[in-house]
């Protein structure tokens, strides 16, 4: 990491761009937050046509799951990109700054094209917030005016294609006003369930709906009930499938320096030593999926793709917040995990992938979410536990998250330290030299961390 004393100091222009960005983000946040989403698609689809429909100036590729969605987002928009298109991706939430949501040719955009394209489609947005609250309804939330601000971005920019992510669900997620080409699914498990459902199969339905008639639909290995709901939707509009362990699977994962080395059956074509700078046998599933993705959008699942290209794509590919090192000696890693089936998958990474004498696990957690699922995926890996909380106000109290986890893991094994750097400074002075520090449990937090190990230098 670059010493703080050789860093250039921004100048006047761009601390003003800055605050012109900073200024939009908090428009964003007077709006209905995203942990309250609206079920409708009608308000996003308003905004759009009075901007004259921007989400249909490029394809689209669309992915929807419960988890693996930002990192299947970030390798398909790097292959694409290694092709020679100029590819957009909105992948959320964030981890520092909103500008990591819009992200144009491999870079989050910049502060100045953030607050021009805010201010090109502000008067639209309260146009729909009037008829809206003339209607008695709730104006444009926080995630569908960051919606319609991306579509905007992106044919601003302009860019030929892009990887959309989507909020929460599917059907009627704000970014499903867009039609994509290719219908992308990553491992459907129970998240949300207040929200998607109690069941895998209605959660399933639900994010079915971003399928489009004719539209090429790829998926990850599901349980019976998810794939059953997937074929349902795909058939009614008469959209093809491709599915992991049929039409495209991993051949092997391998530890490497640095990451993995993966051999890939794709559609069209199978894919051996590609190096994958991502630890987990999760990544390795992800990386296949974003093959046969772009294998479907480039070729309709007919062509086979560059190794050349490929070898490139994904030797530069990140996925921040995702076993993430954020700082050495001692190792302390981040991890977005937040919810059972994500916490299996990093405990899982964790034992296969590292050989750690000691695991320190900071953990702090939604109140909405999984908890004690969480936790049991990660006992077993885990010395002990601090208990910590996030800043969001949605976050679960240390002291009840404390009580949760000691009946999990027992007393000795945990304690408390609401204030994340104060947790962060004592695991890391009392890890040995072949211990790790692992913040997780909720992405706020791990954005948190992030932006300690910056402001406070940690080595890498």
């Amino acid at each position: 990491m670059t010493d703080a004393s050789s860093r250039r100091e921004p100048s006047e222009q761009e601390l003003a761009d800055r605050a012109a960005a900073d200024a939009v983000y908090t428009e964003l946040l007077a709006r209905l937050g995203e942990g309250s989403p609206q079920p409708r698609l009608e308000p996003t689809r308003r905004a759009v046509e009075l901007l004259g429909d921007p989400q249909r100036s490029y394809g689209v590729i669309h992915l929807t799951g419960t988890n693996g969605k930002t990192s299947t987002s970030r390798m398909i928009e790097s292959i694409l990109r290694a092709y020679g298109l100029r590819a957009g991706l909105m992948t959320s939430p964030h981890l520092v700054r909103v500008n990591e949501r819009i992200v144009i040719d491999g870079e989050p955009i910049a502060d100045r094209a953030l607050a021009d394209n805010w201010a090109d489609i502000q008067p639209y947005l309260l146009m729909v917030d009037a008829e809206l609250t003339a209607n008695g309804d709730e104006p444009l939330t926080y995630f569908e005016a960051l919606t319609v601000l991306a579509f905007a971005c992106f044919a601003d920019a302009p860019v030929d294609v892009v990887v959309l992510e989507v909020g929460m669900g599917g059907e009627w997620d704000s970014t499903n006003v867009a039609d994509g080409d290719v219908a992308v699914f990553t491992p459907i498990a129970l998240d949300h369930e207040n929200r998607l459902g109690r069941t895998v199969s209605e959660i399933a339905r639900t994010k079915a709906g971003i399928i489009k008639p004719a539209a090429q639909v790829v998926s990850a290995l599901q349980s019976i009930e998810a794939m059953d709901e997937i074929h349902r939707a795909a058939e009614l509009d008469e959209a093809s499938v491709a599915i992991e362990g049929v039409d495209f699977a991993v051949l092997d994962a391998r530890l490497a320096v640095g990451g993995q080395l993966i051999d890939v059956r794709g559609r069209a074509g199978e894919y051996r030593d590609l190096f994958l700078p991502l630890y987990g046998e999760h990544q390795a599933h992800n990386a296949a999926l974003a093959i046969a993705a772009v294998e479907s959008f480039l070729g309709g699942g007919s062509q086979a793709l560059s190794m050349e290209v490929l070898h490139e794509a994904f030797a530069t590919v990140t996925s921040p917040g995702r076993l993430q090192l954020v700082a050495t000696e001692p190792s302390v890693l981040v991890d977005a995990a937040h919810n059972p089936h994500g916490a299996q998958a990093l405990a899982n990474a964790l034992l296969g992938s590292f050989a750690f004498e000691g695991i320190t696990a900071i953990v702090g957690i939604l109140a909405d979410k999984d908890a004690r699922g969480i936790i049991e995926a990660l006992d077993p890996v885990v010395s002990r536990f601090i208990v910590t909380q996030s800043e969001s106000e949605r976050a679960l109290d240390a002291d009840e998250l404390a009580e949760l986890v000691t009946h999990i893991a027992g007393p000795e094994r945990v304690r408390i330290e609401p204030e994340l750097s104060v947790a962060l400074e004592e695991a890391r002075d009392e890890a040995g030299p072949n211990d790790a520090v692992l913040v997780t449990g909720s992405i706020t937090l791990v954005g948190q961390a992030i932006r300690l190990a910056a402001e406070e230098g940690w080595g890498r």
